[in-house]
Parts: structure tokens; sequence; C-alpha cells
């Protein structure tokens, strides 16, 4: 990939607005597997790899298993994951991709009555931000080391 600009030197306050966010979703009651899932799935959605490999060894790091990370992107079609965290899956997904169709109410109601409305609202957050730091990452081609 060619060399390009790296927005953390460029604009180092907005990469500070960034860790604000960060600092606030890593006090939510969302659950810390949770918070992992979501960004692993919306950044393999993303095409980031530079995130995929950053969230899956921070993922392993909290005890989540390979085999769960691998089937991550079939999470439909695996019996590994709890209704939890596949309305959670679901909801990254719709809002990941949100201009295809939106949030359907199906989606939302589903997530709001597993998650409730206060960490309904830490989940939307956690995958708009993860969303923010995948765009990034793809645009500016950053590669973990």
């Amino acid at each position: 990939m060619d060399k390009r600009i790296s927005i953390s030197q460029l604009e180092p306050d907005a990469y500070k607005s960034m860790f604000g966010l960060e600092k606030y979703l890593n006090n939510t009651n969302l659950e810390k597997s949770l918070k992992e899932l979501i960004k692993i799935r919306a950044s393999q959605i993303n095409g980031c790899a530079y995130c995929i490999q950053i969230h899956t060894e921070e993922a392993m790091k909290h005890g989540e298993t390979e085999q769960r990370i691998f089937a991550l992107s079939a999470w439909k079609e695996s019996p590994l994951f709890n209704d939890q965290e596949r309305a959670v899956l679901q909801l990254t997904e719709k809002v990941t991709l949100i201009a295809e169709g939106g949030l359907p109410k199906e989606c939302y109601d589903a997530a709001l009555s597993t998650l409730g409305e206060q960490v309904l609202a830490q989940a939307i957050m956690q995958i708009v931000t993860i969303n923010a730091w995948n765009r990034i990452a793809v645009a500016t081609h950053m590669v973990h080391e």
C-alpha cells in the first residue's frame, strides 16, 4: 500500500477528541466482551485490517476464544453466540451499514429488550466510534506492526 498522511501527527487535537470518546466508552456498562465483538465485527464489515488485528488481540487478552473470533463473520450461522450477543451483532451490522436501510424496528427492539435503554445508547456509541476509527485507518492505509 502507498504511504498516506498521518492524521495523528497532522491533527493531534482530532485524535485527542477520539481518545475522549474511548475514555467515555471504557467507563460504560457495556460488557468488555460485547465491546470487542462490536469492534471486530464492524472492522470486518469495513475491511479494516488494522483494527481487526488490534481488537482480536485485545479480545483474546480478555478471554475471547479463537473459535468465536473465527466464527464472528458468520455469527448468524454459528451456535457460539447467545441472544444478547446476536442482538448486539445485528445492531452493529445495521448501524455500520446504516445507508442500506437504516436501523430496522425489529433490530432496534431486539437490542433494546436485551440491553435496556442505557446500555443500548452505549452500544450505539461504541459502534459509531469504531466506525470512525475504521474510516480513519482505511482512508490513511494504517498498518499495525
